[in-house]
């Protein structure tokens, strides 16, 4: 039988995995599935554009995975046995449960609303497509000078606040941060982001802690109310549950504790990429929850996955940062340079080249989606031993 690959989430990282597995797999060897909600990919970096009224290009699986040998379910992954190495899902005939031989978890994450009262009922989030539509009408229904807060001061944060204040001039945008307005950049970047922010008119309320929301305000720690008619709230991610309901070994935020190859420390048939895993870098810090952790992570994942099933050697791809690209609007940007941990210096890209170079950062990540070993010629090499069950891979349940 077939050495059975599933792979969970079909964002930036899972959708690499499955696209560069079958890159490096025979295909009468194994049987890649890739299961996901939703039917086309997700740009999740450009959904403070699409929030703000924008239209994104459609991508579907369908086309992306045509003649990979990738199978794209389209279900709800509701459970995880690592146990008896099954995975529930939803689907639209009903609930079905696959049978694993090896996983990949990239489930990712969603918004943290970090248990401040009001904020689930009346904030809005930008973490995943849904969201960002909700946002999009909120705002579009919103009448000029009508106050909308961002609360948050992270990147999210930042490209949020500026991305709505340019596309609606008309309303009173503001952001409130806990420390200070990019306070971890360099002071080239603080500066610039500044500069920005004044053009657009963004009011920024520095060191504020938000400790309630309600439907037209927000209450500060300090008893301080500041109008909103709508909260954007970007405050940080937190991720999917369902790794933490499993017997895999997880962290106090549930994320998958892996090794150096994105495996699992507690079962080596489960791989975890992206958001859903702790992974370590330079000096052994845990890195960010971003694209840039990701992408490598998912070929790291990928390739450590074809080499212990063809027997060959298992490769290691680096896991540092070169800088933090971010969006300021559609004309301004900054991209701040970092050591490989992730720390500011100096050196720093600002202004409109900036702007277009996030851009084409945000393409070429699309790009490296559809071609996940960017183009260079790949070898499928055969499984040379082969691990799990047999049988059909699928059960029926009511």
């Amino acid at each position: 039988m077939k050495h059975r690959i599933i792979v969970l989430g079909a964002g930036y990282t899972g959708a690499i995995a499955a696209g560069r597995l079958a890159k490096r797999l025979r295909a009468e060897d194994v049987a890649i599935t890739l299961v996901n909600a939703e039917p086309d990919f997700v740009e999740r970096v450009r959904m403070h554009q699409l929030a703000a009224g924008h239209d994104l290009a459609p991508r579907p699986f369908s086309k992306m995975f045509a003649g990979t040998g990738v199978e794209v379910r389209l279900a709800k992954v509701t459970a995880v046995d690592v146990g008896r190495r099954t995975v529930a899902v939803t689907e639209a005939n009903g609930t079905q449960e696959l049978e694993y031989d090896s996983l990949v978890y990239a489930l990712g994450s969603g918004w943290d609303d970090q248990g401040v009262p009001g904020t689930t009922e009346h904030a809005h989030e930008i973490a995943g497509r849904p969201g960002a539509l909700r946002l999009r009408e909120r705002l579009a229904g919103l009448a000029a000078g009508q106050p909308v807060l961002v609360v948050g001061g992270g990147l999210t944060g930042l490209e949020a606040a500026t991305e709505i204040a340019e596309a609606r001039p008309d309303l009173d945008v503001a952001l409130a941060a806990r420390g200070g307005l990019g306070d971890w950049l360099s002071p080239k970047g603080r500066g610039h982001v500044r500069k920005v922010f004044a053009g657009l008119g963004i009011t920024v309320h520095e060191h504020t802690t938000i400790a309630g929301v309600e439907a037209d305000r927000v209450a500060t720690s300090d008893g301080t109310s500041v109008p909103a008619a709508v909260t954007v709230w970007t405050t940080g991610f937190a991720v999917h549950p369902i790794a933490q309901a499993t017997a895999l070994e997880v962290t106090d935020t549930g994320q998958i504790v892996v090794d150096r190859t994105m495996r699992s420390v507690s079962h080596p048939d489960v791989y975890a990429i992206g958001d859903a895993a702790m992974v370590m870098g330079p000096g052994d810090k845990p890195l960010r929850m971003s694209c840039a952790t990701g992408t490598p992570a998912a070929w790291q994942a990928a390739d450590a996955i074809a080499a212990r099933l063809t027997g060959t050697k298992v490769p290691t791809t680096p896991l540092r940062y070169f800088n933090q690209c971010i969006s300021l609007g559609r004309k301004e940007g900054l991209i701040q340079y970092v050591t490989a941990d992730d720390r500011a210096v100096r050196a720093a890209l600002t202004g409109r080249f900036a702007a277009l170079y996030k851009e084409l950062v945000c393409k070429g990540a699309a790009w490296g989606v559809a071609n996940p070993t960017l183009g260079m010629p790949t070898r499928r090499r055969p499984v040379v031993r082969k691990h799990g069950r047999t049988g059909s891979g699928v059960r029926a349940s009511a």
